[in-house]
């Protein structure tokens, strides 16, 4: 099967400092794919690496000729300005700018396809409202929904499901498993360990580096989460930022 996702001994980070070292793997098209670690294991950088957010210090992210519009790239929520006067239709409607542009009208399909994607996260009357009126459950819907308009083939989600009541995270978690069954490629950095057990058949443990990358049981072996927790517990964050050289290495 051929890879929606490949990493060719990448490292990522910000300022010269690494925060993801030499990383090589692939994740299949169609695959299901969680990313687990300690925190500031470089797991949302990695999805910036493969959005296209930010570019590799050495090494190469190939995204099987996926261009910027066919990514579709879902970051925490604490990146979101709330306070913008946005309507919940509007930011919808932005996931279709990869397709029609940020300033095309938008065409009966369009807005039939917006519509349907609100019913489908069951917020089908929200679309006049706007975004700064949203609960958390409710903005997280929104932004699933916009998600569903962009129809991209790779979804990447960073920490999807965190402070959400159950029943929004069942009802996203419906949708990751459509995705899936469409044979979309989904990447999703996770802090539950049970739920990605449940749901994700490939994990990827990463500390910075990859402990394990594979089946999600022998991935989340008791020895691998160890030797994260063990690498975690060294790094130094206050560390001089490596020369140009140095990252390349």
């Amino acid at each position: 099967m051929s890879a929606a996702l490949a990493f060719r001994d990448v490292t990522l980070g910000y300022e010269r400092r690494p925060a993801v070292h030499h990383l090589t793997g692939a994740v299949a098209a169609g695959e299901l794919l969680a990313v687990v670690g300690p925190n500031g294991a470089g797991k949302s950088t990695l999805l910036k690496g493969a959005a296209g957010e930010i570019e590799p210090f050495s090494g190469t992210v190939e995204r099987n000729g996926a261009r910027p519009g066919e990514i579709a790239y879902l970051p925490q929520q604490t990146g979101l300005d709330r306070s913008f006067p946005l309507t919940v239709f509007d930011l919808v409607a932005m996931g279709r700018w990869g397709t029609i542009g940020a300033f095309a009208p938008l065409g009966g399909v369009c807005q039939a396809c917006i519509e349907a994607a609100l019913e489908r996260v069951g917020l089908e009357d929200f679309g006049p409202r706007t975004v700064a009126t949203l609960s958390r459950g409710q903005l997280q819907r929104v932004l699933f929904a916009r998600l569903l308009v962009q129809d991209a083939p790779l979804i990447l989600l960073d920490e999807p499901f965190t402070a959400l009541d159950q029943a929004t995270e069942d009802a996203l978690v419906a949708i990751l498993r459509i995705w899936h069954g469409e044979g979309r490629t989904v990447v999703a950095v996770l802090h539950d360990l049970a739920r990605v057990r449940a749901i994700f058949p490939r994990t990827l443990l990463l500390a910075r580096t990859a402990i394990a990358w594979g089946p999600t049981e022998s991935a989340l072996a008791r020895d691998n989460l160890a030797a994260a927790g063990t690498l975690a517990e060294a790094w130094d964050d206050a560390a001089p930022r490596c020369a140009p050289e140095e990252l390349a290495a």
